[in-house]
């Protein structure tokens, strides 16, 4: 069975013997199994974002509707990190990232699901990491499935390293009697990349099941761990998709990827260079998870045309770094097909309320005119 085969009901919640697309065979280690986790396959649709060039078509793949808690892309490698944790007798999960880690809060959730204990190393500020973490967005799911938090100051983390911090903890929860699973960052290892291997899968046969010979010229993706890049670029190459991908890096800068990317591909045994796959260009900004004013005004101003939500972290930076690109050049992008891939992390919005408050208005006391007839207990208050 393929992880694009639609489920049944009796599908969702198991573990799934895995089959590769005909055009990946070649790569290694091929995994054996996935666990069903995600809601596949996720809408394509057309996308009317003001401001694009002359003849550009533009399309969203809803990659924010996968479900499991709105966990976005970090759903599709977690279906093949999970089953290999099943496998594996592990009874507890370990993985790390950001205080508002979209990953690290859909981990949270996959593992409880699967009964399995969850340890959280989430990195935040010196003096915040002595302080209860409250309950913001993404803190308040994962607290309210009884993951187990474990601050860790930014200078922390920059002078040991997330390999190091999860091994530690690792070996201390060995050392309990427990068996733990350790993820990386974002889920994004060579086992991770094949959550967008089958993404790439997806398209295809989406694309196949329509009557109108749409295909697409360009893919532009978010970039935060490398795993997404990784493999919808390398099954859009290997596949036949053939569409050029564009990752917007939101922290790392573009070389950096291009070197992690590679890791990831060479760990599959995959043959091609990052370079020939991906243009990596840097959104970051000021900085990972923070936003100028003209990033969140940007992404209230695309749900106010559009309806369609951004979040502040990922896909919010990476469609102003698109409109951006496509400002500065409109001529390479004229009467392209584009198709933008959706990860989710709506959560990430509530931690930045603070600052889009000035931004969103729409709201006044209702006048009711004293002409309005008035009598106690007619509104019923449902």
């Amino acid at each position: 069975m393929s992880a694009t085969s639609v489920p049944s009901m009796a599908d969702f919640l198991t573990k799934q013997p895995y089959s590769p697309p005909s055009w990946a065979t070649h790569l290694r280690p091929l995994p054996s199994h996935t666990f069903s986790l995600a809601h596949l396959p996720t809408p394509i649709h057309r996308w009317n974002l003001p401001g694009l060039p002359n003849g550009t078509e533009l399309w969203i793949k809803r990659d924010d509707f996968t479900g499991m808690e709105l966990s976005g892309n970090k759903v599709r490698k977690l279906e093949f990190l999970m089953a290999e944790a099943v496998e594996q007798n592990a009874d507890t999960v370990i993985t790390i990232g950001g205080i508002q880690s979209n990953h690290c809060r859909a981990t949270a959730v996959a593992s409880n699901y699967l009964n399995l204990n969850t340890h959280l190393i989430l990195r935040t500020s010196k003096l915040l990491a002595e302080e209860d973490p409250g309950l913001v967005g993404n803190l308040l799911v994962e607290r309210l499935v009884g993951a187990n938090v474990h601050l860790i100051s930014k200078e922390e983390y920059s002078s040991i390293g997330s390999e190091a911090l999860t091994s530690a903890l690792k070996e201390k929860l060995e050392k309990e009697g427990r068996k733990p699973y350790v993820i990386p960052v974002g889920g994004s290892n060579s086992l991770g990349t094949w959550g967008y291997i089958e993404a790439a899968r997806e398209i295809e046969e989406q694309l196949k099941s329509r009557n109108d010979g749409l295909k697409f010229d360009d893919i532009v993706v978010a970039c935060g761990s490398g795993g997404t890049i990784a493999g919808i670029s390398l099954g859009s190459w290997l596949g036949a998709l053939k569409a050029k991908v564009h990752a917007f890096s939101v922290c790392d800068d573009p070389d950096y990827f291009y070197d992690y990317v590679q890791g990831l591909l060479d760990g599959l045994q995959a043959g091609v260079n990052t370079r020939d796959i991906v243009n990596i260009h840097n959104a970051k900004g000021i900085g990972y998870a923070m936003s100028t004013s003209e990033e969140l005004k940007f992404v209230k101003d695309v749900a106010n045309a559009t309806g369609v939500v951004l979040d502040p972290v990922y896909s919010g930076k990476a469609v102003y770094g698109l409109i951006n690109e496509m400002t500065k050049d409109p001529k390479n992008w004229e009467g392209k097909k584009i198709l933008f891939i959706h990860t989710g992390g709506l959560l990430g919005l509530y931690d930045k309320v603070d600052q889009m408050a000035s931004l969103i208005g729409n709201w006044r006391r209702m006048d009711v005119q004293e002409s309005v007839p008035r009598k106690d207990g007619v509104g019923k208050m449902f």
